[in-house]
């Protein structure tokens, strides 16, 4: 299992696929078995997985796990305590309520790099900053929690996935470095490699995630040759079945193909 850490950049897209007005991770990845575990949106930074085992992505993503996922964010307002609790015991969102993250408010901290574009500065409304714990994966959450509660949010950066640390790694936007799982206990339990599940298959509530690319596979992970009946055009000519006839039909001497000129 191979394991490569990533401190996204702001208005890079989580994607491969190329892009005509934005950064993707093919600028900064050159690795084709490398795919992306936990995705980040445009306009966040941090900390990114990306990985080769194919059942790391959700081993990660389900609540079930408790791999909490740690954000350092800026605020727009000086955040009450009031808000941190309404957090701490889950916010209702238009997809249900979260369910209760920790949050505590810090100090802007000396290790964090200049964002470019830096953020929008007002003089006349402070700003402050909000370090907040989540073990779901919903879309935009955190800056969806954070303006529920009336502090919409201004910048966010993913530092924590487990126990991975992207502060202790020291990584600055843009840079990467391959990690050893064995050296982090997030991984102990991490169920055995699946292969890649299609993107074009929707998921449904209840349901298992996309189909696997490969159905069957050998036990050295190659994919097995289907089973059942060989179409008639793939069989040998001595392995063709011969029509059954009662002795009155006639061969057929009918032209099957284009006419002979």
């Amino acid at each position: 299992m191979k394991i490569v850490i990533l401190n996204k950049p702001y208005d890079v897209l989580s994607q491969f696929r190329p892009d005509e007005k934005h950064q993707t991770m093919a600028d900064f990845i050159d690795d084709p078995e490398l795919r992306i575990a936990g995705r980040l949106d445009m306009d966040s930074e941090g900390l990114m997985f990306l990985t080769d085992h194919g059942g790391l992505n959700q081993f990660i993503t389900h609540p079930s796990n408790k791999k909490f996922k740690t954000y350092l964010v800026q605020v727009d307002g000086d955040i009450t305590d009031e808000a941190l609790e309404q957090l701490r015991k889950g916010v209702e969102l238009n997809d249900g309520i979260t369910l209760p993250a920790k949050a505590i408010k810090v100090s802007e901290p000396e290790w964090l790099w200049e964002r470019v574009p830096p953020v929008r500065f007002r003089a006349s409304v402070p700003t402050s900053w909000v370090e907040i714990s989540i073990c779901e994966g919903r879309n935009r959450q955190v800056r969806r929690m954070t303006a529920t509660v009336g502090f919409p949010t201004l910048r966010l950066i993913r530092t924590k996935i487990g126990s991975i640390d992207l502060v202790q790694l020291g990584l600055q936007p843009g840079e990467t470095k391959e990690i050893e799982p064995l050296l982090y206990p997030d991984f102990k339990d991490v169920p055995a490699a699946e292969p890649y599940r299609s993107r074009s298959y929707v998921k449904k509530p209840g349901g298992t995630g996309g189909k696997p690319i490969n159905k069957k596979v050998n036990k050295d992970g190659t994919p097995k040759k289907k089973s059942g009946t060989p179409r008639i055009w793939q069989m040998e000519d001595g392995e063709k079945p011969r029509r059954k006839t009662n002795g009155t039909t006639r061969p057929s001497t009918k032209s099957r193909g284009r006419r002979t000129r």
